[in-house]
């Protein structure tokens, strides 16, 4: 393998309006746009590399947007001459160079698996472990809200072929219950349902949201309360599904899971976890322990996109439910590749890298630049 170097790091602010005017979570936090960072890494052979973090806002787990772009300026001058395909050795330097601030860390990571992939003529996918060929399911983002209004918000995404819905809750018991209810009222076999509080609940009002439903509902509960203890013990009193998220979030963080027995599964989240280099590990953990895992992002556009298709084409059918399709939550476009879905379900494309082709006149000039 000839040598490749990191020569230069371009760095990109992009404002991702969200789609839908609002977006409402537990504990009233409301967002209205999302504050993406892209890279561009530059090889001595001229290869480019992509990858984006968007946080979801300020308030969703430790990471904020303008902490990114400052994560990459403590980061990027240890990458300077580093060798992008050795991934493991890149997260070394990173590590290095800056304790934790995984969401900093995630741009510069698939990026490198960006670079990686186009320099050897393969797929991202293919380097993560080989592609499943599954045509795999889309999962909408239902906001919290009326209950009527989260039904009909269902139904709109159902008629555009998505067989994975995420139902937002977090509020009174009896009023979660009612959303919850008329989300799954038309559910239609084969449909999947995570219904997320985003930890905004208490063991205690969790319980008494469970007692309020219709026998025979199916769905999973997603990172029902914002500590490890609570979410444990409403485990222990529940049969319903556990899906752990904005706790799971590093290695030893998901090797506690296992060892507490503590759910069913997690959403992994590329940004939250790191990039793709900590997230083909935190895939295999899971895989080994029984997991299912749900490949998602924060939020994000196309570039962000890109790396959960790549990611999720290595999950055993089995194991995977589902993939967040980031790009319907915000009205800019900043790449273009085959990333169709179609029915409810897409598959990573064939070219090499990430496959995709950024919109220089969307991401405008960096705001960054670090360079040998």
């Amino acid at each position: 393998m000839s040598d490749l170097s990191i020569e230069k790091i371009d760095v990109f602010q992009v404002d991702l309006p969200y789609a839908g005017g609002v977006y409402t979570l537990s504990g009233g936090r409301e967002y209205r746009s999302f504050d993406a960072t892209i890279v561009r890494i530059t090889a001595s052979d001229g290869t480019e590399g992509w990858g984006e973090s968007t946080p979801f806002g300020t308030t969703y787990v430790a990471a904020h947007a303008a902490g990114v772009r400052a994560g990459i300026a403590e980061i990027a001058p240890h990458l300077l001459g580093r060798d992008p395909r050795r991934v493991d050795r890149i997260i070394d330097t990173m590590e290095q160079g800056l304790v934790g601030h995984l969401h900093a860390k995630t741009a510069l990571d698939v990026a490198c698996w960006d670079v990686f992939g186009k320099s050897v003529g393969m797929p991202v996918c293919d380097l993560l472990g080989g592609r499943t060929g599954v045509k795999m399911p889309v999962i909408s983002s239902i906001y919290m809200g009326d209950p009527d209004d989260m039904r009909r918000r269902v139904a709109e995404h159902r008629a555009q072929g998505y067989v994975g819905h995420s139902v937002k809750i977090g509020g009174d018991p009896a009023e979660d219950a009612e959303r919850i209810a008329a989300s799954l009222a038309d559910k239609r076999p084969g449909e999947y349902f995570i219904v997320d509080a985003n930890g905004g609940m208490l063991p205690e009002t969790a319980l008494r949201m469970l007692r309020l439903l219709p026998d025979g509902l199916d769905f999973v509960l997603e990172a029902p309360c914002a500590t490890w203890r609570e979410c444990v013990s409403l485990r222990r009193r529940t049969n319903v599904p556990i899906i752990f998220d904005e706790l799971a979030q590093s290695d030893s963080s998901i090797i506690q899971l296992i060892a507490d027995d503590a759910c069913e599964g997690i959403g992994l989240k590329i940004s939250k976890n790191g990039g793709l280099t900590n997230g083909r590990r935190h895939r295999d953990i899971c895989l080994a322990a029984g997991y299912t895992v749900s490949v998602q992002e924060t939020t994000g556009s196309d570039i962000a996109f890109a790396a959960i298709v790549h990611l999720g084409q290595t999950v055993p059918e089995r194991s995977l439910r589902c993939l967040l399709e980031c790009r319907d939550m915000v009205t800019i476009k900043t790449a273009d590749g085959a990333f169709d879905v179609v029915d409810g379900r897409v598959t990573a494309p064939a070219k090499p890298g990430l496959g995709i082709t950024p919109r220089l006149d969307v991401l405008g000039d960096p705001v960054a630049t670090y360079q040998r």
